[in-house]
């Protein structure tokens, strides 16, 4: 891995190409229970979220920088490499060393191919995968297009700049309440934990919000409640480097069946492999437990509560005017 000294790790953007993803891993798609909100479409990872001009990844980076990351790795498309340097990469090269990793449709493992006419990514499990022979030691992982708020990223940092157990890995846990929009619905991860460690994340694919608490329904007509206290994953992760050889090892098997049904769709998640290894006890997951708000654009009116929440973060001190500065 990539370190910029032998105790700070590694941290890495998951995704960063400008289209929406499929489900949980934040489910950008889950229109399809949508009572009120248009879902944002369009390149929603380079919307200004203040009047400096600032978007959402840029206060993560900031955020990741405070904690003490030094290095970055951006997953995204080959394609958009060059928009994607002019947008954001280049302008980073002064505060991080960074790399660039490409989900590529054809990086699989041996034996299996990807049909000719597929052009949807195989999922964030494959995404991070594809991050093997570039990251070697600890790394955190985050959507591109989440706030996670400052607080997360020093919890994380500190985890695994103290971790030396490679089966032990991390997860900030939100509380639901803190996630969910006015405005339709959401895809999250909903954790069971046992004394701090997580035992199981279970995806819930159309989350409503209902007053401080939740719903959530899997086929539009039967609804069961879900509590606002429920912690939930929004896909921040402390990993040692070993996850990338489980990724790649279990990936075979997932996708030689799941092609057999579905083989222009299916994903291969990351919380899949979490699942697994948790079942199998080949590692752990300490739940991270974070009180901030995360803000997100699933929907386009989001987009308004995330500038007045930046806004007001700024007014309070957390954040300058122009970052950096």
């Amino acid at each position: 891995m990539i370190k910029s000294n032998t105790h700070a790790p590694d941290y890495k953007i998951r995704r960063v190409h400008f289209v929406k993803r499929g489900q949980h891993e934040k489910n950008n798609a889950s229109h399809h229970g949508c009572r009120n909100g248009q879902p944002l479409r369009g390149l929603k990872q380079i919307e200004p979220v203040d009047p400096e001009g600032h978007i959402i990844i840029d206060f993560s980076l900031f955020d990741a920088w405070r904690a003490g990351f030094r290095d970055v790795v951006f997953i995204i498309k080959r394609e958009m490499e060059a928009e994607f340097r002019e947008c954001i990469g280049s302008r980073m090269e002064q505060y991080f060393h960074v790399s660039y990793v490409y989900q590529d449709l054809d990086r699989l493992p041996e034996g299996i191919e990807a049909p000719e006419v597929r052009t949807k990514p195989w999922g964030t499990g494959h995404a991070l995968a594809c991050c093997k022979g570039v990251v070697n030691g600890p790394f955190a992982v985050i959507n591109a297009d989440d706030f996670y708020g400052r607080t997360a990223f020093s919890e994380i940092y500190d985890f695994l700049a103290a971790q030396t157990d490679e089966s032990k890995y991390a997860m900030v846990g939100y509380r639901l309440k803190n996630t969910v929009t006015e405005f339709g619905s959401v895809a999250r991860g909903v954790c069971e934990i046992e004394d701090g460690m997580l035992t199981g994340v279970t995806e819930r694919t159309k989350i409503f919000k209902k007053g401080a608490d939740a719903e959530y329904t899997e086929d539009g007509e039967h609804f069961f409640p879900l509590a606002g206290d429920t912690i939930v994953s929004m896909n921040l992760w402390g990993f040692s480097a070993r996850v990338l050889d489980e990724l790649w090892a279990r990936m075979g098997a997932f996708l030689t069946e799941a092609m057999k049904t579905n083989p222009l769709k299916c994903e291969y998640f990351l919380p899949f492999v979490v699942n697994e290894q948790l079942a199998d006890k080949s590692a752990s997951v300490q739940v991270l437990p974070c009180e901030e708000t995360w803000y997100g654009v699933t929907y386009r009116e989001d987009l308004a509560s995330v500038k007045e929440a930046v806004a007001k973060m700024k007014a309070e001190g957390i954040y300058t005017e122009e970052l950096w500065k």
